[in-house]
Order: structure tokens, then C-alpha cells, then sequence
């Protein structure tokens, strides 16, 4: 049997016995027969969240999108967010959510401007624009495709703030990275109202010759800080 034939045996299987087309209820928008579709696919993956195997994978993943990895650990990250913030070089500006831990922030240089967006008088797209860098947290990593994934939680504020500004510094602790999809969507599910940003690298895209520009509909660079527990 040729592939055409295998696709054409199950077009015909799903719509039944009237889907050859010779009667009226074998035409297209009939309702189709019922039939079970195998749903094979693995619900976890063989790493453990926060496994020294799932992060490994994160890490080489996000490097391969041509993303910064800085691993640090929780006492560590005050001072690697005030070095990256500072490399950016002059006086420049950062945004944060209005629940973004303050401890993140204590290690900053007091010349460095702090905007913390807030629900009730938001920044907007042109003062975030004018802004160098965010600096979120995040709801979960997955290892596997190399994605995080920000759910407008208090700390990880509205979408806005995390696609206007050019640098995205986005901070995730180890024990929420997963290896696979469905372990990912399990957690979003938690909280099915809340809208998502699924981040995969800068945001990139291409021409039909391939040639690759950054930051077209998203932050051109991203600096993701793997947190460790501190010993």
C-alpha cells in the first residue's frame, strides 16, 4: 500500500461508509465516524524537575536558539543581574513586575533607573520602549524544546513588559524546569485564565534566503539566569 492509499484508507475510515462520497451523507461537513486515536505519546519525561540531566538539556537548548545562560545560585543572582544590567552600558533603565522580589534588585547601582509596572497605572508601549531591559521571573521551563513560558503571574507581569524592551533578563529556578511538554502544560494548567508567552530563544525570524534578524516582534537579546539553591 502506497502512503496515498494509507491516508486515503483513513480519510474514508473517519468518515464511515458514507465518506466515499456516492451519497449525500458522505459529503464534506458530515458529522464523522467515531474512532479511537491513539494517544501514545510519553506524559513525563525519564529526568526528574530539577534534575542536574534536565537542566543540562535546557542549557545546551536555549544556547542552541542563541540565548546567554548564566548559572547562578540564589545568593548569586542579585550581583549577576546588577553585571548584566550594568553591561549594557551608560545609566540604562529596567522594568519590573509589580511582585518581582526586591532582593533581585539590591545589588543594583543606584545611577540605574527602576520603573515597576503596576496594574493600575501601566507603562506604556513607548515608555517601554525608552526602557533598556525587563527582568522577569518565570511559571516553567521545559528542556526538551528549550521553552519558557511566563503566565502574567505578579512576578512576571503583563506581556507588554516582556516583549517591548530590547534585553530580556528572565530568571528560573532549576526545580521548574521539565523535560517534556505535557509536564510543562500540566503546570500552566493551574491557572488556564491567564495568558501565556511561550519564549524559545530572541525573538527571531527569517527571510526566504534564510538570513536570520533578531528582536523583529520581541526582545533581540535574552539572558536567562538558571537558579540553583544556595548551599
Amino acid at each position: 500500500m502506497s502512503a496515498r492509499d494509507d491516508v486515503l484508507r483513513r480519510i474514508r475510515a473517519a468518515l464511515g461508509e458514507a465518506g466515499t462520497g456516492t451519497t449525500p451523507a458522505g459529503r464534506v461537513g458530515t458529522a464523522p465516524a467515531a474512532v479511537d486515536v491513539p494517544q501514545e505519546y510519553r506524559t513525563a519525561g525519564a529526568d526528574a524537575p530539577g534534575s542536574r540531566a534536565a537542566v543540562e538539556q535546557l542549557v545546551d537548548r536555549l544556547e542552541d536558539y542563541r540565548a546567554h545562560v548564566h548559572q547562578v545560585t540564589a545568593d548569586e543572582l542579585p550581583a549577576e543581574v546588577a553585571r548584566l544590567v550594568g553591561d549594557l552600558g551608560g545609566a540604562p533603565s529596567v522594568v519590573v513586575p509589580p511582585g518581582l522580589d526586591d532582593r533581585w534588585l539590591e545589588a543594583l547601582p543606584r545611577d540605574i533607573s527602576v520603573h515597576r509596572d503596576s496594574p493600575d497605572a501601566p507603562m506604556t508601549a513607548l515608555d517601554l520602549d525608552e526602557v533598556a531591559a525587563v527582568l522577569t521571573a518565570a511559571r516553567v521551563a521545559c528542556s526538551e524544546t528549550g521553552t519558557v513560558v511566563l503566565d502574567a503571574e505578579a512576578d512576571q507581569g503583563r506581556r507588554a513588559i516582556s516583549l517591548v524592551p530590547d534585553v530580556h533578563l528572565c530568571v528560573v529556578r532549576a526545580d521548574q524546569v521539565v523535560q517534556t511538554v505535557p509536564e510543562m502544560v500540566r503546570r500552566l494548567a493551574k491557572h488556564p485564565e491567564r495568558p501565556q508567552t511561550w519564549i524559545s530563544g530572541p525573538s527571531a525570524t527569517s527571510d526566504i534566503e534564510l538570513d536570520r534578524v533578531e528582536g523583529v516582534h520581541g526582545p533581540r537579546t535574552l539572558h536567562v539566569l538558571l537558579v540553583s539553591p544556595s548551599p
